[in-house]
C-alpha cells in the first residue's frame, strides 16, 4: 500500500518556527507585565505595611474600646428609609381621601412663633453676692446735697465665684443763687433746684451686662482653658444664674477686635525690632456667609498662623487660606531671620518674588533668611525607623547626635555658643549630609526613606542656617507648642461663626500667649487692660502689651484698679517712650 504521508517541505518548518516565534513573544510580553504588576502590589504592600505601623504607634486606645457603628449605621440607615416610605404613602392616601382641609391653619400651630423679648434681664432677682460700687461726682461732693443713688447691676466675677455688682451713682440736688438785674438788685432770685447724677466713668462697652472681671473670666475659659461657651452656660446655670452663650460669643467678638490694636502695636515693634520670627499654621471650620445669609452647607477652612518674636511678644493672625499670598502680605517688609517648614507656601517668600499671578511689589524689601527645622527633618526617619528601615534608624542615631551635642550648649551666651558650636556640632552636621548625599545615589523605590533623605537634601541651606549665630535655635517646636491650645480645644469648639470671628479669637489667643510667655495671670491681665483702654491714649497701646504690662500696671494707682468699675489715672510717659514716640 503506498505511503500517503506527505514530507514536511521548507516552507512548513518556517511558518511553524514563525508562529512559535510569535507565542514566545507574547508570553514574554505578558510575562513582563505580570512582573510589573507584581512588583508594583509588591510596593502597594510594602507601603501599606508601613502606614499600618505607623498607625500603631500613633494610636494609643486599644481597638476593643472603639464601639462598633458599623451594623448600628446599617441599622439606622434602614429605618430612615422605611420611616421615608412610611411618610410617603402615608402622604398619598390623605391626597387619595381629599383631607386637605385645615391644612393652613394646622401649619400655623405648627409653626414656632418667636418669644417677644423681654429687655434687660433683672440681676437683683439672683441670689449672688453682692459688690457694691458707690461714684461720687468729685466737683459736687460737699457743695451740693446728695439725695441718694440710682443703681445699676453689672455680672463681675471674682475668684470663688459670680458676683452681683451694683453700681450707685450718687444723685444730687442742686440749688444755684443767681442775681438778676431787676428793680432792687440787692435781692438775689433763686431758680429752681436741678437733679444731678454722677456720670458713668469711661467704659470699653457703655451700660453692659457684663464686667471687666466677668468678660475676662469668659475669655480666659475660652482661649486659655478650652472650654466652649455652651459648657460654660452650663455651669453658670449651674451656680444660679443665667449668662447665655449668644452673649459671651459677641462679647468675645466685640472684645478681640477691640484689643486687636494692643495686638497689632506688639506686632508692628516685632516687625521693627525681632532677630528671628518663628512661625506655624494649623487649620479651623468656619461656618459659611453671614449669618442673616447662611445657608445649608459645610464649613470651610481658615487657618492660623503662629509667630513667636524672640522672647517678646507671641502673635496670632487667622488667614482664610494657607497660600503665598497669605505669607508674603504677613512677613511684609521684615528681613530678619525665620524659622518655619519647608512647607511650598513660604517659598515664594523666602525667593524675594511675588507670589504667582500676583505683580511685584516694590515695598517689599529684601526678603527674610529661612531657618530650617531640625526636629521636622527628624520626623521623616522616625517615620522610616518605625517602619523597620535601616536608613530611618541611622537618621535617626546621627539627628539625636546634634541635638545632644547642641543641648550641652545652651547655657552658653550666644557668642560662646556659636563658637562651640563650630568646634562640636558643625563635624556631626557635615557628616550627616555627607551621608545623606551617599545614601541619596543609591536607588531605592518611593516610600519614607527616600522622603526623608530628599527632605534633608532639599533643606541643606536652611539646616545649616542655625550655626550663623548662638541665638538661632535648632527646632520649630515653640511655635508648635504655641498652636497646641488651638489644636486640642476646636474639637469641643467645632467651628467658628465667621471670619470676623476667627480674627477676633486671634488677638484673644495672642494676648493669652503672652500673658503665659512673662508670667502674667491673663485674667487679672484681661480684667485690667479692659478697664484701662478706654483712658489710655493710641499712640501709646504698645505699653498695654504683656511684654510692658508689669512695668506699666506698677506705675497705676493700685487702689483705682482695685475697684470693680471706675476711674482710671493715666500716668505719663517714660522719658524713653516719650523719645520713641516722637521718633
Amino acid at each position: 500500500m503506498p505511503d500517503r504521508t506527505t514530507p514536511s517541505t521548507p516552507r512548513t518548518d518556517a511558518a511553524r518556527l514563525a508562529e512559535l516565534e510569535r507565542e514566545k513573544a507574547a508570553l514574554t510580553e505578558r510575562l513582563h507585565d505580570t512582573e510589573a504588576s507584581l512588583e508594583r502590589l509588591r510596593r502597594a504592600y510594602t507601603h501599606a505595611l508601613e502606614q499600618l505601623q505607623l498607625m500603631r504607634r500613633r494610636i494609643y486606645v486599644a481597638s476593643a474600646e472603639r464601639a462598633e457603628v458599623d451594623a448600628a449605621q446599617l441599622a439606622f440607615d434602614a429605618m430612615f428609609d422605611q420611616v421615608q416610605s412610611l411618610s410617603k404613602a402615608l402622604d398619598a392616601a390623605a391626597l387619595a381621601a381629599g383631607d386637605d382641609d385645615g391644612d393652613d391653619e394646622g401649619a400655623k400651630t405648627k409653626r414656632k412663633r418667636k418669644t417677644p423679648p423681654t429687655g434687660r434681664r433683672d440681676l437683683a432677682e439672683t441670689d449672688l453676692p453682692v459688690v457694691r460700687v458707690e461714684l461720687t461726682d468729685p466737683e459736687l461732693e460737699g457743695k451740693a446735697e446728695r439725695i441718694g443713688f440710682e443703681e445699676s447691676s453689672r455680672l463681675g466675677y471674682e475668684r470663688g465665684g459670680a458676683r452681683r455688682i451694683v453700681v450707685a451713682r450718687a444723685v444730687y440736688k442742686v440749688t444755684e443763687t443767681t442775681v438778676e438785674p431787676a428793680a432792687d438788685p440787692s435781692q438775689p432770685c433763686e431758680t429752681p433746684p436741678r437733679i444731678v447724677t454722677t456720670p458713668l466713668p469711661r467704659e470699653l462697652f457703655r451700660r453692659a451686662l457684663l464686667a471687666p472681671s466677668m468678660i475676662a473670666h469668659v475669655l480666659v475659659s475660652k482661649y486659655l482653658l478650652g472650654v466652649p461657651f455652651y459648657r460654660l452656660e452650663q455651669s453658670f446655670a449651674l451656680q444660679g444664674f443665667t449668662l447665655d452663650r449668644g452673649t459671651m460669643s459677641r462679647y468675645a467678638e466685640d472684645v478681640g477686635a477691640t484689643l486687636g490694636a494692643i495686638v497689632e502695636a506688639a506686632r508692628d515693634e516685632a516687625m521693627r525690632t525681632a532677630f528671628c520670627l518663628s512661625t506655624d499654621a494649623t487649620g479651623v471650620r468656619i461656618q459659611p456667609g453671614p449669618l442673616h445669609e447662611r445657608k445649608r452647607g459645610p464649613c470651610h477652612k481658615g487657618h492660623f498662623f503662629v509667630v513667636l518674636a524672640d522672647r517678646d511678644h507671641v502673635f496670632f493672625e487667622y488667614q482664610e487660606r494657607h497660600t503665598s499670598v497669605a505669607v508674603c502680605s504677613m512677613f511684609k517688609g521684615y528681613s530678619g531671620y525665620l524659622q518655619a517648614d519647608a512647607h511650598a507656601v513660604y517659598d515664594a517668600l523666602f525667593a524675594g518674588r511675588p507670589p504667582a499671578g500676583r505683580p511685584p511689589d516694590p515695598d517689599q524689601g529684601p526678603p527674610p533668611k529661612e531657618v530650617g527645622c531640625w526636629s521636622h527633618c527628624r520626623r521623616g526617619f522616625w517615620e522610616a525607623a518605625v517602619c523597620k528601615q535601616a536608613i530611618g534608624v541611622e537618621g535617626l542615631r546621627r539627628i539625636d547626635a546634634i541635638f545632644a551635642a547642641d543641648r550641652a550648649l545652651a547655657d552658653l551666651p550666644p557668642a560662646t555658643r556659636k563658637r562651640r558650636r563650630e568646634e562640636r556640632v558643625r563635624p556631626l552636621v557635615d557628616a550627616f549630609f555627607a551621608w545623606v548625599e551617599a545614601q541619596a545615589v543609591v536607588p531605592r523605590p518611593r516610600g519614607y526613606a527616600s522622603a526623608a533623605l530628599g527632605y534633608a537634601r532639599n533643606q541643606v541651606g536652611p539646616l545649616r542656617r542655625f550655626l550663623e549665630d548662638g541665638r538661632l535655635r535648632l527646632e520649630n517646636n515653640g511655635s508648635e507648642r504655641a498652636l497646641r491650645p488651638v489644636a486640642a480645644a476646636r474639637k469641643s469648639w467645632l467651628f467658628f461663626g465667621s471670619d470676623d470671628h476667627a480674627s477676633a479669637a486671634a488677638n484673644l489667643f495672642s494676648l493669652v500667649a503672652s500673658c503665659k510667655l512673662h508670667r502674667l495671670d491673663p485674667e487679672s491681665y484681661l480684667a485690667d487692660v479692659i478697664r484701662v483702654m478706654p483712658y489710655w491714649p493710641r499712640e501709646r497701646y504698645l505699653e498695654l502689651a504683656p511684654r510692658y504690662w508689669a512695668d506699666t500696671r506698677g506705675r497705676l494707682d493700685a487702689s483705682e484698679l482695685a475697684r470693680p468699675i471706675g476711674h482710671v489715672s493715666v500716668p505719663p510717659p517714660r522719658a524713653t517712650e516719650e523719645q520713641t514716640t516722637t521718633e
